[in-house]
This record gives C-alpha cells, sequence and structure tokens, in this order.
C-alpha cells in the first residue's frame, strides 16, 4: 500500500452537481431553487427557529427554573444514616464506601432527622446546630 494509491471507496463521494450552466444540463434556469421567495434570492436565509417574524416558540414560553452546577457538590446525610455505620471515626470517605454520598459530594452537612444512640467522631463535615447537639448528647464530637 502506497499513500499515492489511496482513494476512496466506490460509491462513497458523489460528485457535485453544477446548477446554472445553462437548460442542457437540468439544472439550469432557476438552479433548483424554484420561483422566487426568500430561498431564491443570494442571502435568502434565517435562523434557526425563526418564524418569519412571528414571537418564536422558545421566546413565548416561560422561562422555568433553575439548576445549580454547584447542587451535585453538596450532600445532606441524615443523623439515622449515621447510627448504621459501623465505624466510630466518620468522614466523607466512610460516607462514600456506606453509599450515603456520591464521589463528587465536596461538602457533606448531618441533618437532625431521627436518633443516634452511640458515641461517633465527625472530621471534614458540617452538622446543623441540632445535629452537632445530638451527637455530643450521644457522646460523640465534630470537628
Amino acid at each position: 500500500m502506497h499513500l499515492n494509491t489511496l482513494k476512496p471507496n466506490a460509491g462513497s463521494h458523489k460528485t457535485r452537481l453544477r446548477v446554472g450552466r445553462g437548460i442542457g444540463s437540468g439544472m439550469g434556469k432557476t438552479a433548483g431553487r424554484g420561483h422566487k421567495g426568500q430561498h431564491a434570492r443570494a442571502g435568502g436565509t434565517h435562523k434557526y427557529g425563526f418564524e418569519g417574524g412571528q414571537m418564536p416558540l422558545q421566546r413565548r414560553l416561560p422561562k422555568v427554573g433553575f439548576r445549580s452546577l454547584k447542587k451535585a457538590e453538596s450532600q445532606e446525610v441524615f443523623l439515622y444514616q449515621l447510627a448504621n455505620i459501623k465505624e466510630d471515626v466518620i468522614d466523607t470517605v466512610v460516607l462514600h464506601k456506606a453509599g450515603l454520598i456520591s464521589s463528587r459530594a465536596k461538602k457533606v452537612k448531618v441533618v437532625l432527622k431521627g436518633e443516634i444512640g452511640r458515641a461517633v467522631k465527625l472530621t471534614g463535615l458540617l452538622a446543623t446546630a441540632g445535629a452537632k447537639a445530638a451527637i455530643e448528647a450521644a457522646g460523640g464530637s465534630v470537628e
């Protein structure tokens, strides 16, 4: 095989039809553009979604909501979920292994929901005031 012998597969490239080259070519006169109208003219194109001057659909519909890009970075964990974890020192790695948070989570906050009956030590996690009080009442600590 040599570079000078390479060519595309048979039938993969169609030869371009030369338009506007006389009536004998079959594509003369209007050159496939039809008669009159915007698309028959030079530069006769319009932008995507254009509806002839009518207010386009994407502008007629109301704007809805907001999707935060930071949402996946911060997650919540409930107090009763911490009670099911066997380890005493709980951080983001332990919570990820337990399947309570995703790998994208950067900030994790413990929220007071349910109870915890044993002492746990939270490191590198945020906690609400109620959750912190419940953990400390059970003999644990929050760093």
